[in-house]
């Protein structure tokens, strides 16, 4: 197989072991200052300052208690130590006599407490590195892989252990798993200590360089994210960077990226980027390793999120390699593989809307399907400010490419939103109306309860026919916006899988250092019904090898709940509430026929019961038959799938497959370049667009 990394999301530390060849000098670590590492004037001003806007302005209106002070001691917790591998039940007695008192402590401006405990943490993390080195030292071969051990895969509820030499036997047993892991996944003893040599060197250079800003961000943050998982404190070097979104605004790969405890991992891929267009990369995918053309890879675990988005940038035509860790890999698969990217800007004509007919067969009928891809919500705000006529937006392009359809004689359009990430709220409302007649579009709930009602204030509508939306777990804000609006006015079927959820408004507001993003209102659909947290649900649904525990709105800690407010009057389009449990029959008929259906199927709960295992065996023999196990059972689905597509089977999963190689559901990939045999999911949505328009024949006939 090819390269292969061996990480853990939730260990703070990869830890492994060099050859006996490798020798670290204790003389020659660096020299940590924690002492120096103390609030500022401008921090206290600041969180004086957010402290503020936060009880006065902030959609959930949260009174700074005691009760608040808990949630943001355990908030700031787990940033400091997601695992419980680094302080013991005595740290914890001692920082839980504070626990109620943070409150107090924010409205006067006082930080010491929030810094005692992160300086603490960082002495503790070099402990770590200094005891991990001194193993590395002796060699991997001291270390036994044929014992009866065993360790927890996830320690985020675990014991705290009880002192520092049950600390030690804790960083033992995780060097040894990270050990094997690293050697089930192809990698040499000899690459595993050069690897591991330059990590933690790194690592603990980097420990050292700590700032007190980080520190700051860090604890502001703890309070900030008690609100919700969207309101954030942005240092001044972080604000320059909001959001990440490295196509849009400087030259790059064309991705969001954020912290995942020591990863980076990509939240969402800018459509037509670079990074889409590889078809390589996907959300919750972690990057572990950044290359610049033909240069040496360098290891970027334990980095911050802003060092890494400094080297993945770059001049615009340059190269990029990515070391990933894909998302679909089941967690205790830490496999990676190399991705070449080329850094380029995102034109706005490269994200247009465009279409395409698929053709189909059915009982002795010919029926033609528009298919019209919508990457995002877009407008082109220049050519729209100096008023010239023909500035691009969604909803001209799919306007035209309604009329462009309708001309050849379409029975039925699916719009397909997948991954589309959202954009434009104008152009949601406004795209809206193409298919209703007039009416509300959307609802926004401000702090106040105050509640704005957009609309489509023209009749008139661009296209009356047979209409599905596709969606995905990737289809987010505007997406949802508009496929909620389809569903309540009953306008088109909404199909796929339920979206992201994320259905708050934020505000940036100026500090006197750095910015507070704050959540200022929320989304409600026509019918009173919240698109936070929950999404759209389709009306018929399709399997995901997306988890909603790594994506989603729901994913996220804190997240507002969904709700509901009272509705606005609104006209239904249609009514197809009756039709959906026929569609639903006619489509499960399909579905268990169908081998990227039942493959998708089987695939989830094979990576179900791998995920359901609470701890993993420290004895190498018995993890590489476990995978063994695990490979030949998604062998033998995958082969189960060829077979009833008449293609060839593979002899091992180290084949060149596209289906295994990108790891991802087709759910997840776009139109272009593709027909109806590529896309199983886009073909059966153009046969329930058929069987929606059969219905309704046998309806008109009948009555």
């Amino acid at each position: 197989m090819k390269a292969s990394h061996s990480l853990r999301k939730t260990c703070l530390m990869a830890l492994l072991a060099l050859g006996s060849s490798v020798a670290v000098a204790a003389d020659k670590l660096p020299v940590l200052d924690v002492e120096s590492l103390k609030p500022t004037r401008e921090q206290t001003i600041a969180s004086l300052n957010t402290v503020e806007l936060l009880r006065r302005h902030h959609y959930n209106k949260m009174s700074l208690d005691d009760e608040l002070s808990s949630e943001v001691f355990d908030t700031y917790l787990r940033q400091l130590d997601p695992q419980r591998s680094l302080f013991t039940a005595r740290d914890i007695a001692e920082f839980e006599k504070n626990r109620r008192n943070l409150d107090d402590m924010l409205l006067a401006g006082d930080l010491n407490f929030g810094f005692q405990m992160h300086r603490q943490q960082i002495d503790r993390v070099n402990q770590r590195m200094v005891y991990i080195l001194s193993i590395l030292n002796q060699g991997i071969d001291t270390l036994d892989f044929n014992t009866e051990q065993t360790i927890q895969i996830d320690r985020e509820d675990a014991d705290w252990v009880a002192d520092e030499d049950a600390l030690k036997q804790l960083w033992r047993r995780q060097l040894k798993d990270e050990i094997i892991r690293l050697k089930l996944a192809g990698r040499e003893d000899q690459a595993i200590g050069e690897l591991l040599e330059k990590r933690y060197k790194n690592q603990q250079s980097r420990l050292a360089q700590t700032r007190s800003e980080d520190i700051f961000q860090n604890y502001i943050n703890a309070l900030a994210q008690v609100y919700d998982p969207h309101t954030q404190y942005m240092s001044p070097e972080s604000a320059e960077n909001f959001d990440i979104n490295m196509s849009l605004s400087l030259e790059g790969i064309g991705a969001v990226l954020q912290s995942d405890d020591e990863f980076t991992k990509i939240v969402r891929l800018v459509p037509a980027g670079p990074a889409a267009k590889s078809e390589q990369l996907a959300p919750a995918d972690r990057i572990v390793g950044v290359a610049q053309e033909q240069g040496e890879m360098v290891d970027v675990v334990g980095w911050r999120l802003d060092e890494v988005v400094k080297l993945i940038r770059g001049p615009k035509g340059s190269s990029v390699r990515l070391e990933v860790i894909p998302a679909a890999n089941p967690k205790t698969d830490m496999t990676s593989r190399v991705v070449n990217l080329v850094r380029e800007s995102v034109k706005l004509e490269d994200q247009a809307a465009k279409a395409e007919v698929l053709d189909f067969s059915e009982q002795g009928r010919d029926y033609r399907v528009g298919v019209i891809e919508v990457p995002g919500f877009y407008i082109d705000f220049k050519a729209y400010r100096r008023g010239d006529p023909d500035y691009r937006s969604t909803t001209r392009d799919v306007r035209r490419l309604l009329q462009e359809l309708q001309e050849k004689e379409v029975d039925g359009i699916v719009l397909d939103l997948r991954n589309n990430g959202g954009g434009s709220l104008q152009e949601a409302t406004e795209l809206t109306g193409l298919f209703i007649e007039r009416g509300p579009t959307v609802l926004v709930r401000d702090a106040q309860g105050q509640v704005q009602v957009l609309d489509d204030p023209d009749s008139g509508v661009a296209y009356t026919g047979p209409l599905a939306v596709m969606v995905n777990r990737l289809s987010a804000s505007a997406s949802e916006i508009f496929a909620g609006a389809m569903q309540d006015y009953g306008r088109a079927l909404i199909v796929g899988e339920p979206t992201f959820g994320k259905g708050t408004v934020q505000s940036i507001q100026p500090l006197n250092h750095g910015e507070l993003k704050l959540t200022l209102a929320k989304f409600y659909r026509v019918s009173g019904q919240s698109t936070q947290h929950r999404g759209v649900v389709p009306d018929i649904s399709y399997p995901s090898l997306l988890e909603t525990t790594d994506i989603g709105e729901s994913s996220l800690p804190r997240a507002l709940p969904w709700d509901t407010i009272k509705p606005v009057p609104y006209r239904m389009e249609a009514e197809l509430g009756s039709l959906i449990e026929p569609l639903t029959a006619r489509h499960s008929r399909r579905a268990a026929d169908d081998p990227d259906f039942t493959y998708t199927l089987a695939r989830i709960e094979l990576d179900r019961a791998m995920k359901e295992r609470k701890v993993l065996p420290l004895n190498e023999a018995k993890r590489r038959e476990e995978q063994k196990a695990f490979e030949d059972k998604l062998l033998a689905l995958e082969n189960t799938r060829r077979k009833a597509k008449g293609e060839e089977p593979l002899e091992s999963l180290e084949e060149e497959d596209p289906f295994l190689e990108a790891g991802n559901n087709p759910m997840t990939e776009p139109l272009e370049d593709k027909d109806k045999e590529d896309d199983p999911f886009l073909a059966e949505t153009g046969h329930i667009l058929i069987d929606l328009l059969q219905l309704k024949e046998q309806v008109v006939k009948a009555s």
